[in-house]
């Protein structure tokens, strides 16, 4: 950031009186330029005893697969964004979703947020983002092709859940996640 979105002048790094960050401020108006996190939502869409993953058709990790997810819009819950990301990923229409992992990614100030879901229907195809759409059951699904850890922490949850038909909410920080997926699926 160089100019400031309320008077267009001049913005400087330096911690605010009672913050402890450094924020960007502007010189002439003093108006603080706060950034902040960025939520991530998306849905585990779920038919029988297969789970629907898109190939990316974007950067990054284009051409690796991942849970339909994007970041939220201003003016929508976790909920209608994890619903709206589904629908413009994977043109699945998705029901009785209930919040089911929360990753924290600091070092790229991101939060992803996942929902199970029910598919309501078959009827689902690669929508711009993606390159192909499909449903896979635990063995088939590709761990090296994978986009995102996040991706695979959650799948790997819900694969171990399901076991016991037990969903408890997961919330962890990619640092422990990097250690458990890279021993498990990308070494």
């Amino acid at each position: 950031m160089k100019f400031c979105s309320q008077c267009g002048g001049t913005l400087t790094r330096n911690i605010p009186p009672g913050d402890n960050r450094l924020r960007y401020v502007c010189l002439r108006c003093q108006t603080v330029h706060y950034q902040n996190p960025r939520i991530v939502a998306g849905c585990l869409p779920v038919w029988e005893d297969q789970v629907l993953l898109c190939r990316r058709a974007i950067e990054p990790r284009r051409g690796y697969w991942t849970l339909p997810a994007g970041f939220m819009e201003n003016s929508e819950t976790m909920l209608e964004a994890a619903m709206r990301e589904t629908l413009e990923e994977a043109r699945a229409r998705v029901t009785d979703l209930d919040l089911y992992t929360l990753f924290d990614l600091p070092h790229i100030s991101q939060v992803y947020v996942f929902f199970r879901a029910r598919l309501l229907d078959l009827n689902f195809a690669a929508g711009e983002e993606s390159l192909e759409v499909r449903l896979f059951r635990e063995n088939e699904i590709p761990w090296s092709e994978l986009a995102f850890p996040t991706v695979g922490r959650t799948l790997e949850c819900y694969f171990a859940d399901r076991v016991a038909q037990n969903y408890p909410v997961r919330n962890e920080a990619l640092e422990a996640l990097r250690t458990h997926i890279n021993e498990q699926h990308y070494t």
